[in-house]
C-alpha cells in the first residue's frame, strides 16, 4: 500500500501563487507516472497535469502555461507550481501515482492522496 499526502492548499487571492507538494511513502514511486488533479463541487475529477518516469509532462489546456509540474524521485515527491491563479481554478487538489500520462488507469497501480482545498478569492 502507498500512502499519498499533499500539501500546500489555502486561500490566494487572484493573480497569486500557491505550491502543491504531494510526499509519498513507498517504494514504487519512481517507478510510475504521478499526476495532480483537482475536483469541483458536484463535478467529476479531471486531470490537472501528468509526469511520467521518464520526465513526460502534460497539461491540461486550462492550465498550460500557469502550472508547472515537476517530480523528484529521490525524495518521494511531486509539486504543482501554480501562478496566475483564477477563481475559477477553486477545487480540492488530489495526487495520484500509477495513472497514464492522460489519466487512465493501466497498470492496476492508483493511489490517490485525500485532496488539499485551494480557493482562490478576493
Amino acid at each position: 500500500q502507498v500512502q499519498l499526502v499533499e500539501s500546500g492548499g489555502g486561500l490566494v487571492q487572484p493573480g497569486g501563487s500557491l505550491r502543491l507538494s504531494c510526499v509519498a511513502a513507498g517504494n514504487i514511486f519512481s517507478s510510475y507516472a504521478v499526476g495532480w488533479y483537482r475536483q469541483f463541487p458536484g463535478k467529476q475529477r479531471e486531470l490537472v497535469a501528468t509526469i511520467t518516469r521518464g520526465g513526460s509532462i502534460n497539461y491540461a489546456p486550462s492550465v498550460q502555461g500557469r502550472f508547472t509540474i515537476s517530480r523528484d524521485n529521490a525524495k518521494n515527491t511531486v509539486s504543482l507550481q501554480m501562478n496566475s491563479l483564477k477563481p475559477e481554478d477553486t477545487a480540492v487538489y488530489y495526487c495520484n501515482l500509477g495513472r497514464s500520462s492522460s489519466g487512465y488507469v493501466v497498470s492496476g497501480v492508483d493511489y490517490w492522496g485525500k485532496g488539499t482545498l485551494v480557493t482562490v478569492s478576493s
